[in-house]
C-alpha cells in the first residue's frame, strides 16, 4: 500500500514536540530582544536626540520671549505724506540735504572745558551764529513753530498737538563740537571746517556728533509741515549746547525749563544721540542705547616734604603715587553682567535670532540664573565668556577705570611737593559710584600706611605729609535703564516697529548701552523712555560712529537720508500711538 504523508492534525511523537517548543521559546526570544531594542532605541537614543532637538527649540523660543520682535509698523495712510518716502530718496532732497549739513558743519561751534560766564566769553558768541543758519535754513520752521532760547543759546522748538492727553514726543541733539588740535589738521583728507562732500560722505568736525541728527530732525519737522501734517502729539526738539563739555549751561536749563512745563514723567518717549546698527553674529541689529553707565572722576594728591634733590628722601610723592598707581591698575573691577544691563537682553537676542551666535555663550546663557539670586563674590561665567569678544563688549560689563592725566614737580633739583593723578571711571550697571570711592579709599590707605601718611579720602581736608582722594566733578550714577518689552505697546514697540518697517523684518532690533554719557542725563525725571539711537544705516558702511573725535570725521549721507526717513515715520507712528 502507498505511504502517504503525516497528517499534521495528528499529535506528534514526544521527541518532536519538545524541539518544536525549544524552536518556538527560541523565536519569541528573538522577537523579545527585537522588540526590547526598538524600544531602547526608540526611547534611549533616538529619544534622546529628540529631546536635544526639542530643547534646541525650547532654548530658541525661551530666548525669543525675552526679544520680542514687534511686527513693522507703518503709519495710516495720506497720499500726501506717503509721498515724503519717495521724495528724501530723490536726488533733490539728497543735494538738498548735503548743502545743509554741509553749511551746519563750516560754522566751527565748539565748546570748551574752560569756558567762562556766557555774555563774558566770547568764545561762547559762535553760537548766535550757528542759530542764525537754522533760522535762514529752515524758514517754516521759524515761522510755525514757537522757538524758544533757554540759557541763551539752548534752543527748544514745540510744535503744538492738538490732543493735550497725549504726552509730547521729545527729540534731542547738540549745537556744539570738540576742537580739532591745530597739530592735526594737517592729516584731515579734507580740511575740517569745509563740509566738503565727495559724493559720499559730508565731512568735518561735527559732521557725525551730531550736527547730523540735528539737521535730520529739523529736516524732518520741514517736511511733515510742507506736507500739511497736522500732529495730535506735541512735538518738541532741544538742542543744548555745551554736550561736550558737560552740558550744564545747555541741557541742564532745557530739560529744567521742559520741566516746569510738563513734570515728572510728562514726556512719552525722548531720542537723543547715540548707538546704531550693528553685524553681530551673522545678524543685522538695530541698537537703540537703553541705558547709559555712571561716571566719576577721582583726583589722588601725594603730599610728601620738598627739599634739595641731592639729598632726597628714599622716596618722592611721585614715587609713592606711582607706587598707587600701579596697584590701582592691577587690579581691574570685576567683570559682571547685570539682569538690568541691556548687554544681557542683547544676548538673548543673539541666541533667539542670529545663526552664528556662539554656542559656548548660548549654553551659559541658558544655564544663567538671576544676578539677584547669585553671589556677587562668585565669577559671572556668562560675562567672562562674552568679554572675550574684545574690549568694546568686556566693558559693557565691567567698571572702567583709566589714569588719563598726572601731574608733579616743578624742577628738576627740586623734590616734590604735591603729585597728582586723575582716575576716570565709568560705572558699570548693577554698581555705584561708592563701589569706586571705598576700592580707592582700600588701596590709598594701603599706601598711607605704609609710608606714614594721613588719609583723607572724599573728606575735603588736606593737609602736608597725607593722601587726599577728592572727586573732581559729582559723581553720575547709572541711569535708569529704559522698558524694553516688545510685546507692549509703549515707546520702544513703536521705535523697534518702525524700524522694522524701514529696514525689513530680518533686522533684529535689541537694546544697547552707552559706555559715555549724552545730554539725557538731564532728562530721567521727564520720562522712563529715552533712547540714545542714531537711526541712520547704510548697507556695507560699517561702523556708524564716523570717527567722532578725530580726524576725518564724516558722515555717510545714503545713512543720513535713512535716517530722516526713519524721523518721519517715528513721529507719524507715535502721533497714532494711543499711549
Amino acid at each position: 500500500m502507498e505511504k502517504s504523508p503525516i497528517d499534521a492534525s495528528l499529535p506528534l511523537a514526544a521527541s518532536q514536540q519538545a524541539k518544536q517548543s525549544r524552536v518556538r521559546r527560541s523565536a519569541l526570544g528573538v522577537l523579545a530582544l527585537i522588540g526590547t531594542s526598538y524600544l531602547l532605541l526608540s526611547h534611549g537614543i533616538f529619544g534622546t536626540l529628540r529631546h536635544r532637538h526639542l530643547g534646541h527649540w525650547h532654548h530658541r523660543d525661551h530666548f525669543k520671549a525675552g526679544c520680542v520682535q514687534p511686527d513693522p509698523i507703518f503709519p495710516s495712510k495720506n497720499d500726501d505724506l506717503d509721498k515724503l518716502q519717495d521724495f528724501i530718496g530723490s536726488d533733490t532732497f539728497r543735494n538738498a540735504t548735503v548743502a545743509r549739513m554741509s553749511g551746519a558743519v563750516q560754522v566751527k561751534s565748539v565748546s570748551f572745558d574752560d569756558l567762562g560766564v556766557i555774555g563774558e566769553d566770547p568764545r561762547w558768541d559762535v553760537f548766535y551764529d550757528f542759530y542764525a543758519y537754522l533760522e535762514n535754513t529752515f524758514p517754516l520752521i521759524h515761522e510755525k513753530l514757537q522757538v524758544e532760547k533757554v540759557n541763551t543759546h539752548g534752543l527748544l522748538y514745540t510744535w503744538k498737538g492738538s490732543d493735550d492727553s497725549l504726552k509730547p514726543t521729545l527729540l534731542m541733539a547738540h549745537q556744539d563740537t570738540v576742537p580739532v588740535p591745530p597739530e592735526t589738521i594737517g592729516a584731515w583728507t579734507y580740511p575740517p571746517w569745509s563740509g566738503a562732500y565727495d559724493g559720499k560722505y559730508v565731512w568735518g568736525r561735527g559732521s557725525s556728533d551730531c550736527k547730523n541728527q540735528l539737521i535730520g530732525t529739523l529736516e524732518t519737522i520741514q517736511l511733515l509741515l510742507e506736507a500739511k501734517f497736522e500732529p495730535r502729539r506735541t512735538i518738541l526738539l532741544s538742542y543744548g549746547f555745551d554736550e561736550e563739555c558737560s552740558g550744564k549751561q545747555g541741557a541742564a536749563k532745557l530739560s529744567e525749563h521742559i520741566h516746569n512745563r510738563y513734570g515728572d514723567d510728562g514726556i512719552a518717549v525722548i531720542v537723543d544721540e547715540g548707538s546704531s546698527s550693528e553685524e553681530s553674529w551673522g545678524t543685522l541689529f538695530f541698537k537703540p542705547g537703553t541705558g547709559e553707565k555712571g561716571y566719576t572722576d577721582v583726583k589722588i594728591t601725594i603730599r610728601m616734604p620738598g627739599g634739595h634733590s641731592s639729598i632726597p628722601s628714599d622716596h618722592t610723592s611721585i614715587g609713592v603715587l606711582s607706587e598707587l598707581i600701579t596697584h590701582v591698575e592691577a587690579e581691574q573691577y570685576r567683570i559682571y553682567l547685570d539682569d538690568e544691563n541691556p548687554y544681557y537682553q542683547q544676548l538673548q537676542c543673539g541666541a533667539a535670532y542670529s545663526p552664528e551666535f556662539p554656542k559656548k555663550l548660548k549654553k551659559l546663557l541658558s544655564r544663567r540664573r538671576s544676578s539677584k539670586n547669585t553671589c556677587k563674590a562668585k565669577p559671572d561665567h556668562l560675562a567672562i565668556e562674552a568679554a572675550k569678544q574684545g574690549p568694546e563688549v568686556k566693558y559693557l560689563m565691567q567698571t572702567s577705570q583709566a589714569v588719563d592725566v598726572i601731574s608733579g614737580g616743578i624742577k628738576v633739583n627740586a623734590l616734590p611737593e604735591r603729585a597728582t593723578v586723575t582716575i576716570n571711571h565709568r560705572i558699570n550697571i548693577g554698581e555705584t559710584s561708592k563701589v569706586v570711592h571705598d576700592r580707592l579709599t582700600k588701596l590709598a590707605g594701603h599706601i598711607a600706611d605704609k609710608y606714614n601718611l594721613t588719609l583723607h579720602a572724599f573728606d575735603g581736608k588736606e593737609e602736608p605729609s597725607s593722601v587726599i582722594l577728592t572727586e573732581t566733578r559729582d559723581a553720575l550714577e547709572v541711569a535708569p535703564v529704559t522698558p524694553t518689552d516688545g510685546s507692549v505697546d509703549g515707546p520702544f514697540k513703536v521705535l523697534a516697529g518702525t524700524t522694522r518697517a524701514l529696514y525689513g523684518e530680518e533686522v533684529v532690533v535689541s537694546p544697547g548701552i552707552m559706555t559715555g554719557n549724552t545730554d539725557t542725563r538731564y532728562y530721567w525725571s521727564l520720562t522712563r523712555h529715552i533712547f540714545r539711537f542714531g537711526p541712520g544705516y547704510a548697507p556695507g558702511e560699517g561702523s556708524w560712529m564716523g570717527n567722532i573725535h578725530t580726524v576725518d570725521e564724516r558722515v555717510n549721507v545714503q545713512s543720513h537720508i535713512n535716517s530722516v526717513k526713519w524721523f518721519v515715520l517715528f513721529v507719524r507712528n507715535m502721533d497714532e500711538a494711543e499711549f
